[in-house]
């Protein structure tokens, strides 16, 4: 069944959207076209609304009770290379309004600012002994324990709340609480397991889905609004990015290959599964021949009009492994072959696949509203980022969506990696476009005039026709150097001086000599509720993702190895002349963007430089415990993260630094152990 939307904007003439439903094929089945639509949304079992819930004013907030079961799941995923389904058996999410015919992504989490979100977490898997007491704390283990995070979310991280230092053993049932300010910015956030020792493997299992908090508050003479005031009407393409990296064995455990270090390959009586970290290695998600999978399925087409206005909700919820995207016309003589392996894909892009793209307009980063959008025809997203888009097709037929090349130090695994293919969008003619800034521009003109309060219009239309800003929907103020109270330091480092025992550290200082692993009975920061801190952030070896929970940060600088500020709108960011000439995207435009996950390029033996990045975060409203952490989930469980306190000012902080031991949850009872 297909979704029609059509909503005109002001006096544009905004074609309809039109979006069909994954349908189900049985396994070993081909089919060269695979349509889908957005997730399911928990507790709802439809597609997220294209316009604005209305809440009755002084109305108590709403409240909504979410059912979601661990289990193993026998199901099947397309593989392009063969042309046919393998079959799989892997954890995930089941319960509420979990689509029996894409299991392998999680439903979307969709709530007003002011909600509160009860999620029941049972766990269903069954017992593990790796999760049992006097296991080493870091490096995989208890597969079969589990948490949940709220990524992105600011809510309290104790007890209930957004607490991952929490083990859901098998057979225990925890009900999460994330009880929602009302005054929380709107935006596109995300959920997954985050149990420390499991969380690359579940997520990487599909546990993973969008959270949306919706807003319904435009800007006043004296606050910021919510961008959804402005942007009402846009039908919305939820896109969960996932890399999904199942394996087939030999009795003895060996991966089976088409040739020696060839891609995976499963014959059709076996079943895929995700059982072991040798998955996770560097080049491994290349190497595999896996495809990255959208809403959890491979390869899929999504239908759109010409002319339409979309507002996109991209979130990278893979392990480790970067995603450059493109939106690439199709050469209309192209054939897409039955099979399909990584190679036969390239030579497809290069041949029908590979002008330079259509320009999209980033217009949030990692859920927060962006001072102003940022057109390019490529956008970089690393394990843990989102971003929200506005992206029309300017001409009627189908596109390729491309994850293309990066330049080695913009990639997780620092290998120039080919390009691949991530999805198709066939586009039905509708309106002529012939500059989709301007485009864009007008059609978010006639909104504001017709959605904007009467004293607040003139100036929001003011911002959109001086180069599409928003400053007045950025709900965060900029943090000045002078209200900066502290500083914090931190360095990522691998230390691979064993072989044997490869150790992944972080330091509170700007030496790698001073990193350590993690250690869940060790306190390693305190922090004090209403300062605020400037971070300098460096990777002594390869590059990471580095991410801290509840409080968002604001970049200040990022500077290449010779001291140029490559975040700067326009900047060329090659390495500072380090690298092999190649241009890096993702850092130009991030000066003064908020986030809660930031790449930090990090010193590797052929491209020596450093970078060194600063950003600002305040912290506000809530106290607790929770975690710092490299977003390669692999790096995380190996011991790539901190113990982070918000304290009060001159309080007893002694419970927090006792209390750092993790907490597991065993058939009903509590207590607290080194995992």
């Amino acid at each position: 069944m297909a979704i029609n939307t059509k909503i005109p904007i002001g006096c544009l003439l905004l074609a309809g959207l039109a979006w069909a439903a994954f349908g189900t094929v049985p396994a070993g089945a081909q089919t060269t076209e695979r349509l889908i639509s957005n997730p399911r949304i928990l507790g709802a079992g439809v597609a997220p609304p294209t316009s604005l819930r209305p809440r009755v004013a002084g109305s108590l907030p709403h409240e909504q009770v979410l059912d979601l079961n661990i289990v193993y799941t026998e199901g099947q995923l397309y593989n392009p290379a063969t042309g046919r389904y393998d079959k799989v058996h892997l954890r995930s999410y089941n319960g509420t309004d979990v689509d029996p015919t894409a299991p392998y992504v999680s439903p979307t989490i969709d709530v007003d600012a002011g909600d509160t979100i009860r999620v029941n977490l049972h766990n269903q898997l069954p017992a593990d002994p790796s999760c049992a007491p006097g296991q080493e704390h870091n490096g995989g283990h208890c597969f079969n324990g589990t948490n949940l995070h709220s990524h992105g979310l600011w809510v309290n991280p104790s007890g209930n709340g957004d607490n991952v230092l929490l083990s859901i053993n098998p057979g225990v049932k925890f009900q999460y609480e994330y009880n929602i300010p009302g005054d929380h910015p709107a935006g596109t956030f995300w959920y997954h397991t985050h149990r420390h020792g499991s969380t690359a493997l579940q997520v990487s299992s599909g546990m993973a889905g969008a959270l949306i908090i919706r807003g319904n508050r435009p800007p006043t003479g004296t606050t910021t609004g919510d961008l959804d005031t402005l942007l009402n009407g846009l039908p919305e393409r939820v896109m969960v990015f996932q890399q999904i990296q199942y394996a087939c064995r030999d009795p003895d455990g060996t991966i089976k290959r088409d040739g020696i270090d060839g891609p995976y390959i499963c014959n059709p009586d076996d079943v895929g599964e995700i059982e072991n970290y040798d998955l996770f290695s560097p080049g491994e998600w290349p190497d595999s021949g896996r495809y990255t999978s959208i809403n959890g399925v491979v390869l899929p087409t999504f239908k759109a009009t010409q002319g339409q206005v979309e507002r996109w909700r991209m979130i990278h919820a893979g392990v480790r492994d970067t995603i450059s995207l493109r939106i690439v016309r199709m050469k209309p003589s192209a054939q897409l072959a039955a099979t399909l392996s990584q190679a036969a894909a390239r030579t497809f892009i290069q041949e029908s696949c590979s002008d330079a793209g259509i320009t999209h307009y980033r217009v949030a980063a990692d859920g927060l509203t962006m001072a102003q959008a940022q057109g390019s025809n490529i956008t970089v997203f690393q394990p843990g980022y989102r971003w929200d888009t506005l992206t029309v097709f300017p001409q009627a037929g189908r596109y390729c969506l491309i994850d293309a090349s990066s330049p080695a130090t913009g990639s997780v695994n620092g290998d120039n990696p080919n390009p691949s293919l991530i999805g198709f969008v066939d586009v039905e003619a509708g309106t002529q476009v012939s500059d989709p800034g301007s485009y864009i521009r007008d059609a978010l003109v006639a909104s504001a005039q017709a959605a904007m309060p009467a004293d607040i219009a003139p100036a929001v239309i003011a911002d959109l026709k001086s180069g599409l800003r928003f400053s007045l929907f950025v709900p965060h103020p900029d943090i000045a150097e002078g209200e900066v109270t502290g500083q914090q330091d931190l360095t990522f480092f691998i230390d691979t001086s064993d072989p044997d025992n490869t150790k992944f550290e972080v330091s509170n200082t700007l030496d790698e000599a001073q990193a350590e692993p993690y250690k869940p009975d060790r306190l390693d920061r305190q922090l004090k509720l209403g300062t605020v801190d400037e971070w300098t952030l460096q990777s002594h070896f390869v590059s990471h993702p580095f991410h801290i929970h509840v409080n968002p940060f604001q970049v200040v600088s990022i500077l290449d190895p010779k001291g140029n500020d490559v975040s700067v709108p326009g900047a060329i960011d090659d390495d500072g002349g380090t690298s092999d000439g190649k241009i890096d995207p993702q850092y130009p435009g991030l000066k003064g963007v908020w986030k809660d996950t930031l790449w930090i390029k990090g010193l590797r033996p052929k491209y020596p430089g450093l970078y060194t990045i600063k950003i600002r975060t305040r912290y506000e409203r809530y106290i607790g415990e929770f975690v710092l952490h490299c977003h390669i989930l692999d790096h995380e469980d190996g011991g790539m993260m901190q113990n982070v306190a918000v304290v009060l000012p001159d309080g007893d902080i002694s419970a927090a630094a006792a209390g750092a031991a993790p907490l597991q949850l065993q058939q009903g009872h509590m207590h607290t152990k080194t995992p």
